[in-house]
């Protein structure tokens, strides 16, 4: 068992309340609780996942620049549509994934670890595309 095991399988794991979101839509049809659910849940998950990028010490102050401005406008949010909120969380995700990508970090990652990432947040971003259309139904 190589030592980013766990990482993966707490990815993984951390993916099941995006999918059950996604799910009980589906099952039930568009709600704005399920909707804010799933942004809620998104919102703390991508500041954990910006917050594993700083890495003191360990970076440039480019770098932790970056890191840091993904979560900078999170009050911000509270003034945009429910919908613009989700777009700006698919769009931080992928941020997040190229920061770590970018980093000299990247390369020392084990490649099971490497495609984990790429794979939820593909995965991640289908699903705030899924929830965006659901927020753009209960607004029409």
């Amino acid at each position: 068992m190589h030592p980013y095991f766990n990482h993966i399988q707490l990815g993984y794991l951390g993916f099941v309340p995006f999918l059950a979101c996604i799910a009980w839509t589906l099952m039930t049809g568009a709600s704005a609780n399920t909707v804010q659910a799933f942004q809620f849940y998104s919102f703390g998950i991508l500041a954990f996942m910006a917050g594993s990028l700083w890495r003191a010490g360990q970076q440039t102050q480019s770098q932790a620049i970056l890191a840091v401005v993904v979560v900078i406008p999170y009050p911000l949010l509270s003034f945009l549509t429910l919908e613009w909120s989700l777009v700006y969380l698919s769009v931080a995700y992928w941020l997040v994934y190229l920061i770590e990508r970018l980093s000299p970090m990247w390369k020392e990652y084990h490649k099971d670890y490497q495609k984990m990432r790429t794979v939820l947040s593909a995965m991640v971003f289908v699903g705030h595309l899924f929830m965006i259309s659901q927020a753009l139904e209960l607004s029409a």
